[in-house]
């Protein structure tokens, strides 16, 4: 674990596999998939409601693992660690499996229309 008081921005690509493996294995505790699972049925899928119910739970489990590293514990620090985490996730595999891994903990799959690049056969 990082030394308290660490910037969080000046985490190094380890440091912050580091951290988004505790965030990952915090999402896993029983009490914080309890926390998870509570916050989905109360938003009955609605993407509104995701927002208002299961956001602000999975802010709060992140928030409780970064502020060891020296990221603030409001929701501030949850994005300032979210852009640092997007900004390694093309240096490295890794790191951007680990984000995809973590987002799906707590967004809901995004589907994507289909389309079409060819046109239809005369």
């Amino acid at each position: 674990m990082a030394a308290v008081g660490q910037q969080g921005s000046n985490l190094t690509l380890e440091q912050v596999k580091e951290v988004l493996g505790e965030v990952i294995e915090a999402f896993q505790t029983p009490e914080n998939i309890q926390r998870m699972e509570e916050a989905q049925d109360d938003a009955c899928n609605e993407m509104g409601k995701m927002l208002q119910f299961v956001l602000p739970v999975a802010t709060q489990i992140q928030q409780e693992v970064i502020k060891a590293y020296g990221f603030n514990s409001d929701g501030e620090g949850v994005l300032k660690f979210a852009r640092l985490v997007k900004a390694y996730e093309t240096q490295d595999p890794e790191i951007a499996a680990m984000a995809t891994k973590l987002k799906s903990m707590f967004l809901p799959p995004m589907t994507v229309p289909p389309h079409s690049n060819t046109l239809p056969a005369s």
